[in-house]
């Protein structure tokens, strides 16, 4: 009878035991962080390329005035404000090249303002 009542925990205990067998790295423990600075009329970088499936959080930075960033095709968008970095965290699920724009107009040169991500395999 002791025997039927131990069965539960020590399957527990083995299966608790067998996931700490797997051998996490510290990439898998937190995603890449890049950092993007926007300012009049430009990203910098302004060409970024990624793994399809690697956790990535974008760090955006004004440096004059409030800009924007949105990328349709992997359905992001965001504001960055002066002074207030904003953190922008996604897993790319497709391989291709994206151009995201600056999305609040920021004067003359707004329509050339893009972002490249590459995303690859």
């Amino acid at each position: 009878m002791k025997l039927k009542s131990a069965l539960p925990t020590v399957f527990l205990a083995m299966l608790a035991a067998s996931q700490l067998l797997v051998p996490v790295t510290p990439a898998e423990l937190a995603p890449r962080r890049i950092e993007v600075t926007a300012k009049r009329f430009q990203f910098t970088p302004a060409e970024i390329t990624l793994k399809k499936g690697e956790p990535v959080v974008l760090v955006l930075s004004s440096m004059d005035t409030t800009h924007g960033l949105q990328v349709k095709e992997l359905g992001l968008e965001t504001k960055i404000h002066k002074g207030q970095p904003t953190e922008l965290a996604f897993t790319p699920d497709k391989t291709g090249t994206f151009v995201g724009h600056c999305s609040v107009f920021c004067g003359s040169g707004h329509g050339s303002m893009t972002l490249t991500l590459h995303i690859v395999e």
